[in-house]
């Protein structure tokens, strides 16, 4: 049987393939060019890897009532400062009570009250509050914070909180049993506290602002200098040391410090990092940084496993015999079995992460073999980085 194949479908037939070619080179350009688009290394904002000297956060802390509870509070007999501050407090509203008189607090509760006051916080501003049980109360949960002046380490007030708190524990309690969820005895109170006092921090006024590197690398800093500088057109940016850099404000930035701020904290800058393995050995967790190198060094790893089974047998006396007692005789059979694994795994020289932790993977080494193996890497000197044991 002869086949026989029209000029139209010859060239419909050379019209794909070289479509389907056509196609192939754009897929193989198109990925040539992604891959020479991605940067080389990676690269943070200024504004992630740095703070502002001088702008932090400030530690507030007073202490206040939590009234309203359902009989969860504290009791008298055990708490005297819970019933001393009901005394004064409502002594302050003209109460008069007899000096032999026993209050019965188990709706009230002593309480601690703590916030963070953020940076250039103004009067009006609302903060959140962190409110715990400073007695024996069983839960503050339904209770609300009574008016409670914040102050800081100076002694000067700056916030006052007071409001209703959320609770994220639970507890129930039967004649038989309790049982309780999360903390009980700590709440929130979500911008219950208002601002009172501003602490004053002139940003604008300042000639020389120091930026605070969160992960101090003298390389991070250098390079830090140097994009500022090339930011700013000039040399202004110095690195102090290996967690400071001082930026000189420049004459048209003078009364606008804030501004300049606002211009620096885009600047993309490659960070650098020390070569350091962290190693929590009570969750067996490792953490490889992407520095870490390896020397040569051949690493065996095998285990030992030890079986111990008892099979005790009965030993009974003879027939019809008039001595003797049936007991049982143990018996004990161990093995001892070593896998030795793939036996000696040679490291070759400057061994990436990914090449030391396929090879470990290869060898069939769990989590904890891995710590003590590099613990013994280490040891040798022929790990490259910091190990940090946890």
């Amino acid at each position: 049987m002869t086949l026989h194949v029209s000029a139209a479908e010859t060239l419909l037939r050379r019209r794909r393939t070289a479509l389907s070619h056509a196609l192939a080179a754009v897929a193989i350009f198109l990925c040539i060019t992604s891959l020479l688009a991605q940067p080389a290394a990676a690269s943070s904002r200024l504004k992630d890897i740095t703070k502002i000297e001088g702008v932090r956060e400030n530690q507030l802390i007073g202490y206040g009532l939590v009234v309203g509870l359902p009989g969860s509070g504290d009791r008298a007999q055990n708490a005297l400062f819970t019933e001393q501050s009901v005394r004064s407090m409502l002594e302050r509203f003209g109460v008069a009570l007899d000096a032999d008189q026993i209050l019965q607090t188990r709706n009230v509760a002593a309480v601690m009250v703590t916030a963070a006051l953020p940076g250039f916080s103004r009067a009006g501003d609302k903060i959140d509050v962190t409110v715990s049980a400073l007695g024996d109360a069983r839960s503050l949960q339904g209770g609300t914070l009574l008016v409670t002046p914040l102050t800081a380490a100076d002694g000067n007030v700056y916030a006052v909180a007071q409001g209703q708190l959320i609770i994220g524990g639970f507890q129930a309690q039967g004649a038989a049993g309790s049982i309780s969820r999360g903390v009980p005895t700590q709440g929130r109170v979500p911008e219950g506290a208002t601002v009172e006092r501003e602490l004053a921090f002139p940003i604008n006024d300042l000639d020389t602002v120091r930026l605070i590197l969160k992960n101090p690398d003298f390389t991070t800093a250098n390079r830090i200098a140097s994009a500022i500088d090339n930011r700013l057109s000039g040399r202004f940016a110095r690195a102090i040391d290996l967690a400071t850099v001082e930026v000189q404000v420049p004459s048209d930035y003078r009364g606008e410090v804030t501004t300049m701020l606002a211009d620096l904290e885009s600047v993309d800058i490659e960070t650098d990092e020390v070569a350091r393995v962290v190693v929590d050995e009570s969750s067996g967790t490792i953490v490889i940084g992407n520095n870490v190198r390896v020397s040569p060094v051949a690493i065996a790893h095998g285990n030992i496993t030890i079986r111990i089974s008892e099979r005790p047998i009965p030993s009974q006396p003879s027939p019809f015999s008039r001595v003797g007692e049936t007991v049982v005789v143990p018996r004990t059979d161990i093995q001892v079995e070593e896998d030795l694994g793939n036996g000696f795994r040679v490291i070759e020289p400057n061994v990436t992460l990914q090449e030391l932790v396929d090879g470990l993977n290869a060898m069939g080494v769990t989590p904890r073999d891995m710590i003590s193996i590099l613990q013994t890497i280490k040891s040798s000197g022929a790990l490259q980085a910091e190990l940090v044991v946890q």
